[in-house]
């Protein structure tokens, strides 16, 4: 069992920087790594991801302005939001997973972001 603990989010003025944690109670150095997010009345979407072997992966809508990073001694991986817009505005959600004797799928309890001037 892994529990994940986000933290960074807040509001934010359109333009802005925030930058998302995610505190892992574990090692995730096996696991695949991601952050999604969820809008009001939207489904949860993915936003960016990193395989266990460091490969990053990231939603169009995000491309050139987020980036997806782990430091696996501290066990935590990070979301660096730039040019943050007001479509970014969304519960923000940890999530690792990973394909052993099974399928393993935890998620954090989530961060709020709200991007508005």
């Amino acid at each position: 069992q892994v529990q994940l603990v986000e933290s960074g989010g807040g509001l934010v003025q359109p333009g802005g920087s925030l930058r998302l944690s995610c505190a892992a109670s574990g090692s995730i150095s096996s696991f695949d790594m991601g952050w999604f997010r969820q809008a009001p009345g939207k489904q949860r979407e993915s936003v960016a991801t990193i395989t266990a072997g460091g490969r990053s992966d990231y939603a169009d809508s995000v491309k050139g302005r987020f980036t997806i990073s782990t430091d696996n001694a501290k066990n935590t991986v990070y979301l660096q939001m730039n040019s943050l817009k007001p479509e970014d505005t969304a519960v923000y959600y940890c999530n690792a997973h990973r394909l052993r004797w099974g399928l393993e799928n935890y998620w954090g309890q989530g961060t709020q972001v709200t991007v508005s001037s």
